[in-house]
């Protein structure tokens, strides 16, 4: 990670169909000084889903290209695709004083802390697994046994939620958004005190 950005890195996490997105959306639309890091991934794009915007969709072989020159900070395979963290993408971001915006599956979220320990880390819940499954069947673009593999998946995300620094729950999405915000400005404060400290 790069020394010389003054950007928070927030590593948000939860299970599919919380709503992440949803959230991470919201708080760049309303706050300039927070940016949503783009992630690399080789599954095909959704319908609406912009190459750079929701993702860099790229192919497999050059996935594992980048991966073996060490341009990831993060990666996992799930559900057959790869996904990814590029360290350029994060270290453009922080340097331009951003505070950067990670949504990553909490094996990705591990693997940051233990090279990225300053890094806030956010864990997004359901109100209930039930208002879970309502959400994942809703979508619409998955055949019920996709569905159910998800669903099993996301009980094993949330068994780690407290390993997180924060946990917030997304029953309405404007309001875990001013929550998150709220998680942002009081790590901002934090750090603002530690260095005058420093600077004394």
């Amino acid at each position: 990670m790069s020394k010389n950005g003054e950007g928070i890195l927030i590593v948000v996490s939860g299970p599919s169909g919380v709503g992440k997105g949803s959230i991470c959306r919201a708080l760049q639309q309303r706050h300039a000084d927070v940016c949503y890091a783009v992630s690399a991934t080789t599954r095909q794009p959704r319908q609406g889903e912009q190459d750079g915007v929701a993702y860099y969709f790229i192919s497999e072989e050059e996935f594992l290209r980048r991966r073996a020159a060490g341009e990831f900070l993060e990666w996992a395979e799930n559900f057959g695709h790869y996904y990814g963290t590029l360290r350029s993408e994060v270290e453009r971001l922080q340097q331009q004083g951003k505070n950067v915006i990670l949504e990553i599956d909490t094996q990705g979220a591990m693997q940051i802390r233990s090279v990225c320990p300053s890094g806030v880390f956010v864990f997004i819940l359901p109100p209930s697994l039930e208002e879970l499954q309502r959400r994942i069947s809703g979508r619409g673009s998955e055949p019920p046994e996709v569905q159910q593999v998800r669903l099993m998946h996301a009980q094993q995300e949330i068994e780690m939620a407290p390993m997180y620094d924060y946990q917030i729950v997304n029953d309405e999405v404007e309001r875990a958004a001013d929550q998150l915000m709220a998680v942002i400005r009081a790590e901002q404060l934090k750090r603002n005190i530690k260095k005058e400290k420093a600077d004394c």
